[in-house]
C-alpha cells in the first residue's frame, strides 16, 4: 500500500474502520462486493449500504465487503500499472468475487458503474459475462426504472432489499451446492424472488414512434412487483455501523424512525416507491440509539424518515433521547422537517446539546403551485416555522424551492421571491437578523409518480429562470445556490429513459466521463457527442409531453401505487384539488397496501416511556492526562482532522468522561501537538485529554487501546505533562527506485544555505540552515536520521529540507517513508 503516499486522501482505500468486517475467504462459502458508485465520503454515509453489509456478514457463510469508485488520481494509478480495483477489506480485486451489488441511488453515477467494472476486471454488458466472472446486480431507487442500464446488470433489486438480498444469496448458495456452473438457471431461480428483475428475460421493442415495450420471454415472469418490508421492527438494523475515516456527507449515527410517507406530493418518486408508511416502536428506537452509540461514539444522531416531524412519537421519543444524552453532549438533528411540523417545543429539545441545522422545503412561492404539487402547506406555516426558529435562538435557514414545477408562471416565480424577501424580515431575539440560504433546482420528472408524464424544461429555458432568480436575491443576508441545470437535464435523460440509452452510456463513458454529479467534472460536450454518435436526441426523453396512454419504458415493474391512482392525482394536479394524507384520514386506494401483510404501521405518542430531560451537570474537579501515542503502518496515511476524530470517538467508546468546552457549540477538551504530514510515521506522538479527576492514567491507556484502528497505539500516560520538545529525529528510508544513490544525497551541504518558507500568510521568508538542522547521520546503509530544532518562527517540515537543500524532486519525495523516532528538548 505504500503508493498511497502519491494518492489524495489515502485513507479512503485503507479499509481498517472501526466496526469494519473482516472475514477469513477461506472459511465463507459466498463472497459479496457491495459497490458504491460515488467516493468513499458518499458511499459512506449511505443508510442502506450500512444494512445490508450488516445483514449479509452476520451470517457465518457469508462475507460482504465494500468497494467505492475511486478518485480520478487512483484510476489513473490502477490504469498505470495495470492494478485492479479492490475490496476495502481484503484488498481483493472484484472479477473474484461471487456477487458484486452496485447500489444506484443518482442516475449520475451510472459512468462510475462502467469506471467499477473496468478497473475490477468485469465485461460491462451482462451477455458478456461467463463462468468466470461475478453475477453483477444492483438496488436502490433507480431500478424503478431500470432500462436504460438493464443491459449491464444480470439482475436487480426493485424495492426494499433488506429480505430480497438475504433470499438471493441463500438462492445462489443452493445453485452452487448443487453443482451448477450455468449461470441462466441462477438467474432463472432469482426471477421466481420478489422483487427481482431479470433484465435479458425482457426483450425491448420499438414502435414507428420510438416507444419502447418489452416482451417478457417467460409467460409466468411478465412483470416485477416491487418487494416491501413490511414490519420494520422485525427488520434487521446495523447496530454496529463501520465509521468511516475523513469526512464522509452525514458524519453521525442515523435512525430510521420510518420508511415512506403519507403526504402525497405528486413531484416525490420516493413518497410514491416506499408507500406505505412503516414507523419503527420507539422503545426499540432508543435501545438502537443506546447500543449505536456506544458502538461507534458518535457525537451526533440523525432521526432519517421522509418526513420526520410526522412520525407519531417524536416529541417523547426526542424527550427521552435528549434525557438519556444530553450530558454526553451528543446532538440530535431532525433533517426532514416539513413547515408546521417543526414546533417550538421541538426546537427546544434539539438546542438542549446544540443548535443543529433546519433545512425547509416550500418547493413552490405560491400556494396555487404548491396546491398543484400537492404540498398541502400554506405561507403562513412557512413563516411561523422561520419566525420560531429565528426566535429559538437559530440563525441559519435552509430554504429548497424547484423550477418548472408543472404550470409553473411567471407569477409563481415572482411569489418565491416575495415568500423570500417576507422571511428575510423575520427577527430573532433582540432583532438579530437571521441568515437565509436559498437553494434553488431545476424540477425533474420521475417514473412512478403523476407527473411522469409531463415535460421537462429546456436547458436554457432553466438557465433563464434560475438567473432571474438569482438577480432578485443580490442582497445582504441571503446566500443563493442552484443545481447545474445541465446536471438536471441528464438526470432528466437517464430517468424516464429506455434501453437503447446504453449506448450513450459506453460513448459517453469513452471520452472521459466520471462523476457526472460533481459540478467540476460534468462534461456536457462529451455527453452531447455521445447522443449525436448514437442517434439518439436527449430532448425525447425530457421536454416531450408524454400522452397518458402511451406505453412507458418501465410498465412491467410494478411500484405498487396503481397507474390508475398517478393518472387520477395527476387530472387533480391540473385543477389544484388536493389529496388528503392518508395517515389519519381515509385511504386514498393508490395500490400500495393489501391490508393484510402490508398496510400503514403507525405508534402513538404513549407507546413510549416517559422520562424527563436530563438536569445541568453538578460541578465537577478536571485534571489533566498526557498520552503519548505511536502512529504506524496504516495509520500514517490519516490526516489530523481523522486522527481528532478517530480519538475522540474512540474515548466515546471506552466511556472515559472528557470535559467539554462552554458556549454554542461545546468541544472536547483534547489538545494535540503539531500535527504531522499525511504519510508520516511517529514512534512518539503526544496529547493532553482534560478528564475528571476519578480517571486515572491506567484506566486511559487500558480503555483507550481496544478502540483504535490499526497503526495507532496509545504507549503510555502520565499525569505529569511535559513540556513540547523542540526538536525531533525523523527517520527516511528510501523506496526502491532511490536506493542507490540515496545515502550519497547527504555527503555534502552547506549549513550557511538560507532555506524559503512559506509563512501561514503566504508570505516567504528566509530561515537560516544551521538553526534547524541539528544532525545528519547514516541509520544504516540504507537510511537516514536527521534531526530537525525549532523555535518560534523558525520551523520547517523534512518534506522542505529534502527538496531545498538535498535537492529531492516532488516524484521523489513519493518513494520516500519517513518516521519519527524520537523527541527532544
Amino acid at each position: 500500500m505504500d503508493f498511497l503516499t502519491t494518492i489524495e486522501k489515502p485513507s479512503r482505500y485503507l479499509g481498517s474502520e472501526i466496526n469494519a468486517v473482516r472475514k477469513d475467504p477461506n472459511r465463507v462459502k459466498l463472497r459479496v462486493a457491495l459497490a458504491f458508485p460515488d467516493l468513499y465520503e458518499i458511499g459512506t454515509s449511505h443508510f442502506g449500504l450500512q444494512i445490508l453489509y450488516h445483514i449479509l456478514n452476520r451470517r457465518p457463510e457469508i462475507a460482504a465487503e465494500r468497494v467505492f469508485a475511486p478518485a480520478l488520481d487512483m484510476e489513473a494509478h490502477l490504469r498505470q500499472t495495470g492494478g485492479l480495483l479492490f475490496s476495502l477489506e481484503s484488498h481483493t480485486p472484484l472479477e473474484r468475487f461471487d456477487i458484486v451489488g452496485f447500489s444506484l441511488l443518482y442516475e449520475l453515477n451510472y459512468t462510475n458503474v462502467l469506471t467499477m467494472l473496468e478497473l475490477g476486471g468485469i465485461p460491462w454488458l451482462a451477455a458478456e459475462r461467463d463462468s468466470c466472472h461475478p453475477f453483477v446486480i444492483a438496488g436502490g431507487p433507480c431500478t424503478c426504472n431500470p432500462e436504460p442500464i438493464a443491459d449491464f446488470f444480470d439482475a436487480m433489486v426493485v424495492g426494499d432489499g433488506e429480505e430480497v438480498m438475504v433470499e438471493m444469496a441463500r438462492t445462489w448458495l443452493e445453485w452452487k451446492e448443487s453443482g451448477a456452473a450455468d449461470r441462466q438457471s441462477l438467474l432463472k431461480r432469482w426471477s421466481g424472488l420478489e422483487g427481482v428483475y431479470v433484465p435479458s428475460f425482457f426483450e425491448p421493442s420499438y414502435d414507428a414512434s420510438g416507444l419502447q415495450t418489452v416482451v417478457p420471454r417467460f409467460k409466468d415472469y411478465s412483470n416485477v412487483k416491487r418487494a416491501v418490508v413490511a414490519d420494520l421492527d422485525a427488520a434487521p438494523f446495523p447496530d454496529r455501523p463501520v465509521i468511516p475515516f475523513g469526512k464522509p456527507v452525514h458524519d453521525r449515527l442515523r435512525l430510521e424512525i420510518s420508511r415512506g410517507c403519507t403526504r402525497g406530493c405528486r413531484f416525490c418518486q420516493a413518497g410514491m416507491l416506499y408507500r406505505p408508511v412503516r414507523e419503527r416502536a420507539p422503545e426499540k428506537l432508543f435501545n438502537q440509539a443506546l447500543e449505536s452509540l456506544a458502538a461507534t461514539g458518535y457525537e451526533d444522531l440523525s432521526l432519517l424518515s421522509l418526513s420526520t416531524g410526522d412520525y407519531g412519537c417524536i416529541v417523547p421519543l426526542l424527550q427521552r433521547l435528549m434525557g438519556r444524552f444530553a450530558d454526553q453532549r451528543v446532538a440530535v438533528s431532525l433533517p426532514s422537517l416539513r413547515a408546521g411540523t417543526l414546533t417550538p417545543e421541538l426546537m427546544e429539545l434539539i438546542k438542549k446539546v446544540r443548535k443543529t441545522g433546519f433545512t425547509i422545503a416550500p418547493e413552490a412561492g405560491s400556494q396555487r403551485l404548491r396546491d398543484v404539487i400537492n404540498k398541502n402547506i400554506s405561507e403562513a406555516d412557512i413563516v411561523e416555522t422561520v419566525r420560531d426558529a429565528f426566535q429559538a435562538g437559530w440563525r441559519l435557514i435552509k430554504l429548497y424551492f424547484m423550477i418548472g414545477l408543472p404550470t409553473e408562471t411567471g407569477e409563481d416565480l415572482e411569489a418565491l421571491v416575495a415568500l423570500v424577501q417576507k422571511l428575510r424580515a423575520l427577527r430573532g431575539p433582540a432583532g438579530r437578523r437571521g441568515q437565509i440560504n436559498v437553494s434553488v433546482a431545476g424540477f425533474i420528472p420521475k417514473p412512478h409518480t403523476p407527473f411522469q408524464w409531463v415535460s421537462q424544461l429546456g436547458l436554457d429555458e432553466t438557465r433563464a429562470k434560475i438567473g432571474w432568480v438569482q438577480k432578485q436575491f443580490a442582497v445582504p443576508g441571503l446566500d443563493v445556490k442552484w443545481q447545474n441545470p445541465e446536471m438536471s437535464m441528464l438526470e432528466g435523460v437517464w430517468a424516464r429513459g429506455d434501453r437503447r440509452l446504453g449506448r450513450v452510456l459506453r460513448a459517453a463513458h469513452r471520452r472521459g466521463c466520471r462523476f457526472d454529479g460533481w459540478g467540476d467534472q460534468l462534461k456536457l460536450g462529451a455527453w452531447l457527442e455521445a447522443f449525436s454518435e448514437t442517434g439518439i436526441d436527449p430532448g425525447f426523453y425530457t421536454t416531450r409531453h408524454r400522452d397518458l396512454n402511451e406505453p412507458l419504458p418501465w410498465d412491467h415493474i410494478d411500484s405498487l401505487v396503481s397507474k390508475e391512482f398517478l393518472t387520477a392525482e395527476w387530472q387533480k394536479a391540473l385543477e389544484g384539488a388536493a389529496t388528503g394524507d392518508c395517515r389519519e384520514g381515509e385511504c386514498n386506494a393508490c395500490g400500495s397496501c393489501d391490508f393484510k401483510r402490508i398496510q400503514p404501521r403507525l405508534h402513538s405518542a404513549t407507546s413510549i416511556q416517559q422520562v424527563s430531560l436530563a438536569n445541568a451537570e453538578a460541578p465537577m474537579a478536571y485534571k489533566k492526562i498526557q498520552a503519548h501515542y505511536s502512529k504506524t503502518g496504516p495509520a500514517r496515511f490519516f490526516g489530523h482532522l481523522e486522527l481528532v476524530n478517530i480519538f475522540l470517538r474512540a474515548l466515546r467508546r471506552a466511556c472515559i468522561p472528557v470535559k467539554f468546552s462552554e458556549g454554542f457549540h461545546p468541544k472536547p477538551r483534547v489538545a494535540f501537538d503539531n500535527p504531522l504530514p499525511t504519510g508520516f510515521e511517529s514512534d512518539d506522538e503526544r496529547m493532553v485529554i482534560t478528564v475528571p479527576c476519578g480517571v486515572s492514567a491506567s484506566e486511559l491507556l487500558e480503555g483507550l487501546n481496544p478502540q483504535l484502528p490499526e497503526g495507532l497505539r496509545i504507549q503510555g500516560c502520565s499525569e505529569s505533562i511535559e513540556p513540547l520538545s523542540s526538536c525531533s529525529t525523523f527517520r527516511i528510508c528510501p523506496g526502491p527506485s532511490l536506493a542507490d544513490s540515496f545515502g550519497g544525497s547527504f555527503d555534502n551541504y552547506d549549513p550557511g544555505q538560507e532555506l524559503e518558507i512559506s509563512s501561514h500568510k503566504g508570505k516567504l521568508k528566509k530561515i537560516a540552515l544551521k538553526d534547524i538542522l541539528k544532525e545528519v547521520r547514516m541509520a544504516d546503509p540504507a537510511c537516514v536520521d536527521i534531526t530537525l530544532c525549532s523555535e518560534p518562527g523558525k520551523s520547517v517540515r523534512p518534506t522542505v529540507l529534502l527538496k531545498q537543500v538535498f535537492g529531492f524532486s516532488a516524484e521523489d519525495l513519493q518513494h520516500i517513508r519517513f518516521r519519527k523516532l524520537r523527541n527532544r528538548l
